[in-house]
């Protein structure tokens, strides 16, 4: 059992140069695509800026989930992410079932399951590691100011450009068992139990791994006590506000982009152009002669929904730093250790008397931490950095001290983790 300090609130006040900026960008970005796409393309654009305040607010990262579930058995974001999906279905199935959602046709997101998939989702799973996010997490970190993810984005677009050249091997040479769709096989009711009935047991898995190597649960609700129009604003918001947001966006998205929310084709997209303004033939792989990546070609990235929905979600994610005061702190959904070691480690670097004697410096440290989930990595980091000692001095968690007794009475009021 930890102990941790008790939420204050937001970081800082607004930062006022980035969030004009973030404005700027969102209104002009969203003018600019409605005159050289269309008006659709521009709700689309503001869209993903929703979905990008909502990831950087409520620090929502698929990879860093499942890393700290697998890692340090805590559970919380992984539960979030299946309420996320168990709502989505919930409104998707009945949706997909009918065809349309306000008057315009949608269609699910199947595609055929074999060895390419489980080759592609180990890879994948190997690259969200190394490269400290996952494709959302990428692209609202690097909105939130982190100059890091620019190098897993660029990787990001080179690998995804590269398997679309070996793609028809994949697809016609390797042994798959075709495209399912459970809607279309059980029926509504029988998908929709089936789904339902997944998301329910990997969470209860998650709660009964917790209670035993933790004791007790993070129901993913902490900073709800204070509320207030400057914690909605700036943030934190606790992981099931965006669990429940991120279902609605993506219903929304369904309804107005005709499929759900994806993320993956606007890097391949992105990689594509670049590879053609640097003279390389794309249009030719086999591919790119495809109907719908043709299409997505030709239209460029401001034409193609997914595409121009992923530059929403990092002006969203400019925004929502903006707001929290927060731009460049490193704030990460899939991986703050390495940014947030480099911060902390400034201050560690000065004498221990320059920390005692600037309370400024000690609040900036309690409301880093507090903004953060930090596991078991990111201890290690500041521990290998010295910063232990002083993060003591300054009120932090417990799993931050170092071993034997703290110099000094920490500050900041302490409680239990619910």
């Amino acid at each position: 059992m930890t102990a941790a300090v008790t939420a204050a609130g937001p970081a800082s006040g607004p930062d006022r140069r980035v969030l004009g900026l973030a404005l700027v960008l969102l209104i002009g970005g969203a003018a600019y695509v409605a005159d050289a796409a269309s008006g659709r393309q521009a709700a689309l654009y503001l869209l993903g800026a929703a979905l990008g305040l909502v990831l950087y607010h409520a620090a929502f990262g698929f990879a860093s989930g499942w890393r700290a579930f697998i890692a340090e058995g805590r559970g919380a974001n992984l539960r979030a992410q299946m309420l996320m999906l168990a709502l989505a279905s919930a409104i998707f199935l009945p949706v997909l079932d009918g065809g349309s959602l306000f008057g315009r046709g949608v269609v699910g997101a199947v595609a055929p399951a074999g060895v390419s998939v489980l080759v592609g989702a180990f890879l994948f799973g190997v690259g969200m590691q190394l490269g400290g996010g996952c494709a959302s997490g990428t692209l609202y970190t690097l909105g939130g100011g982190s100059g890091r993810m620019v190098v897993t984005l660029v990787f990001f677009m080179a690998g995804s450009l590269l398997g679309t050249a070996n793609m028809p091997w994949w697809l016609n040479e390797t042994p798959k068992l075709g495209a399912i769709s459970l809607l279309e096989e059980w029926g509504l009711a029988g998908a929709l139990s089936a789904q339902l009935g997944a998301f329910a047991l990997i969470a209860l898995a998650t709660v009964a791994i917790e209670r035993r190597r933790h004791g007790r649960l993070d129901h993913g609700l902490r900073g709800t006590e204070r509320l207030g129009w400057r914690r909605l604003l700036q943030g934190p918001w606790p992981l099931l506000w965006g669990a429940v947001l991120l279902a609605l966006l993506n219903v929304a998205t369904l309804g107005l982009a005709g499929h759900p929310w994806t993320i993956s084709f606007g890097y391949t997209l992105w990689g594509a152009q670049a590879a053609t303004a640097l003279g390389v033939d794309v249009a030719s792989w086999e591919f790119w002669t495809w109907s719908t990546p043709k299409q997505a070609l030709a239209d460029g990235i401001l034409g193609q929904s997914t595409s121009v929905m992923n530059l929403g979600i990092i002006a969203g994610a400019f925004l929502a730093a903006g707001l929290a005061g927060s731009f460049g702190a490193g704030r990460f959904g899939g991986g703050p250790e390495p940014v947030l070691a480099r911060r902390t480690g400034r201050g560690a670097r000065r004498p221990a008397h320059g920390l005692r004697r600037a309370p400024r410096v000690r609040l900036q440290h309690r409301r880093l931490l507090q903004r953060h989930r930090l596991g078991q990595p990111a201890r290690l980091a500041l521990a290998r950095r010295g910063v232990a000692r002083h993060l003591c001095r300054a009120g932090a968690p417990a799993g931050l001290r170092p071993r034997g007794r703290p110099r000094g009475r920490p500050r900041g009021r302490i409680r239990q983790d619910p």
